[in-house]
């Protein structure tokens, strides 16, 4: 974490990095749409579902590369990227508690902490840089690769009643994969929670001058 010093170049908007950000929140309403399609029994729109929620991880991905090797960081970026970010995984926590593939209690717990951090983060963009830390970077690919697998059509137990059978015990046995994956990733999301805070707060002591 670091304070800030005002750009020596202003960059366009109008980007690649930016144009990727705007199509991910973009496909949010067409994730959740895919993913609710008949209460989330629908083999096929479950798969769509996976499709949207891989790209938009995979242009999360693109978008920070592009912008940091080619010098492209605008404020619109700083804004819109986590925004973008936790819409999708915002809709696929909300999408999969109504199908019933993740609880709910988990789902709330996450996007407290999420939103919370970002809101946070933006409050104060313009006073310091927070960088990820490593156990964010964690939380985020925990968090993408659990999603992601949960959004597919896997059959557990008498969920979906039966729709999804066609899969078998080895679709069974990646769904409670992937719920051993979400579980580590919610104890990382609130663990790099605890120490965005941290951080936050000696960061806010050592901005008015006095030990932290």
């Amino acid at each position: 974490m670091r304070v800030m010093s005002e750009p020596t170049t202003q960059v366009s908007n109008l980007n690649l990095p930016n144009v990727l950000t705007t199509l991910r929140i973009v496909m949010v309403p067409f994730f959740g749409w895919a993913l609710l399609q008949d209460g989330g029994d629908s083999v096929l729109w479950r798969c769509v579902a996976f499709a949207i929620f891989v790209a938009a991880m995979i242009t999360d991905k693109i978008d920070g590369d592009i912008a940091r090797a080619r010098n492209l960081v605008t404020n619109f970026g700083k804004i819109a990227d986590p925004i973008a970010d936790k819409a999708i995984t915002g809709m696929a926590f909300i999408g999969l508690s109504i199908v019933g593939d993740i609880w709910w209690w988990v789902t709330i717990v996450v996007l407290v902490r999420e939103w919370s951090v970002t809101l946070l983060r933006l409050s104060i963009l313009k006073h310091v840089v927070l960088p990820a830390n490593q156990s964010g970077k964690i939380k985020t690919t925990l968090q993408g690769v659990a999603l992601a697998v949960l959004c597919l059509p896997l059959p557990h137990g008498d969920a979906h009643g039966g729709a999804f059978d066609q899969f078998g015990a080895a679709g069974a046995g990646l769904f409670y994969l992937a719920q051993v994956l979400l579980a580590g990733a919610v104890a990382m999301t609130l663990w790099s929670g605890y120490e965005f805070f941290r951080d936050v707060w000696r960061q806010r002591h050592s901005l008015r001058g006095t030990p932290a």
